[in-house]
């Protein structure tokens, strides 16, 4: 028995928000005190930096989980199954529903309930639930689909990631240029396909970096004190990821026995264009080689950063052929990274 991905579906939103839009915004320093540089120069180093050009956010009607159940039924869809038939539905999100305008975030029900319900599954014995794990939720929602598979406690599981940060970003900070709203979907099964899931690996950092992100005040002090935001020491992040992350990567990798010469494409969490080559050129000197072209698929500088919906989006597209000069092969052996608050860091090796 191998355990592999079946199906996926994602929902891009249709509103487009290009580095040009900020130019209005009012960016301010985190003691409140004005930015020096106008923001045509913000927007361009802004750019030279991340690799974003552009992000998508969600139409006002729309909330968390209405984009995780298009994309699931998408997932279903391509997989062809019987939605009855699924055992798990696991959800990563980080902020629940968060309505336009509002600042409460709505959890409850969960988010997974809610997209079991918008799906019209009566299954009870399908469990529904959500994961809170920064950005690599989706990651690590495999990664526990695939244990319950193996362990014999389910045969099907839909793991999806959503997230519409633009509900939660200060729109005086520069970061908030970064973030984005999306999701994406999979269907995990069980299957006598060759392939499948052939190692993980997962971590938590709390010690020193538990609050690398976190929920902070405004940089506009005249704004409610009680209202918080989407915030995040961008250096500590950047220089804890190029540390720790190739070096998970390649624990993951051993373990699966796989040499990195076969690896065909890696499926990065879409944080930051910079950051992510430089995870890839340190996991390839681990090896004593250098990174071939096209190795890295990005799907940043259109979609920005979607925390957990970035990596199922980005394996939708390229399964579904959506991406310019790349491309996937069954056999072909790819992996999946992330890192995101927490701090948390996870990885799987998967063969298509």
């Amino acid at each position: 028995m191998n355990i592999k991905i079946t199906g996926s579906g994602s929902y891009v939103p249709t509103e487009k928000v290009t580095n040009l839009d900020f130019a209005r915004h009012n960016f301010l320093n985190e003691d409140g005190t004005q930015f020096p540089q106008p923001n045509e120069i913000i927007a361009q180093k802004f750019l030279e930096i991340t690799g974003i050009e552009e992000r998508r956010y969600v139409t006002d009607d729309l909330l968390s989980s209405d984009i995780a159940a298009i994309a699931a039924q998408r997932a279903i869809d391509d997989a062809k199954i019987d939605p009855e038939t699924l055992d798990y539905i696991i959800l990563a999100h980080n902020f629940g529903d968060v309505k336009k305008g509002a600042i409460q975030s709505d959890i409850l029900p969960s988010l997974a309930s809610r997209v079991k319900h918008s799906l019209k599954i009566k299954n009870p014995k399908c469990v529904a639930y959500d994961i809170l794990f920064g950005c690599p939720g989706w990651v690590e929602g495999v990664i526990q689909a695939q244990a319950f598979i193996k362990a014999g406690m389910a045969k099907k599981c839909l793991v999806i990631g959503a997230e519409t940060l633009s509900r939660v970003v200060d729109i005086h900070d520069r970061d908030s240029m970064i973030y984005s709203d999306g999701a994406g979907a999979t269907i995990i099964e069980a299957t006598e396909e060759e392939g499948g899931v052939l190692a993980h690996e997962s971590a938590t950092f709390t010690y020193d970096e538990a609050y690398y992100l976190f929920f902070g005040n405004s940089y506009d002090k005249q704004l409610d004190p009680d209202v918080r935001y989407i915030k995040m020491h961008g250096r500590k992040i950047y220089e804890f990821s190029l540390s720790n992350v190739p070096k998970a990567m390649a624990a993951c990798l051993d373990k699966s026995g796989v040499p990195i010469e076969k690896v065909k494409k890696i499926l990065i969490h879409q944080a930051n264009e910079k950051m992510d080559e430089a995870i890839i050129q340190r996991f390839f000197r681990l090896y004593k080689q250098t990174p071939p072209d096209g190795v890295m698929p990005m799907s940043i500088h259109k979609l920005g950063n979607s925390s957990v919906a970035t990596i199922p989006t980005l394996y939708d597209l390229l399964v579904k052929n959506k991406l310019e000069k790349h491309e996937l092969n069954k056999g072909d052996i790819i992996m999946f990274a992330s890192v995101g608050a927490g701090m948390n860091i996870n990885a799987f090796v998967y063969q298509m």
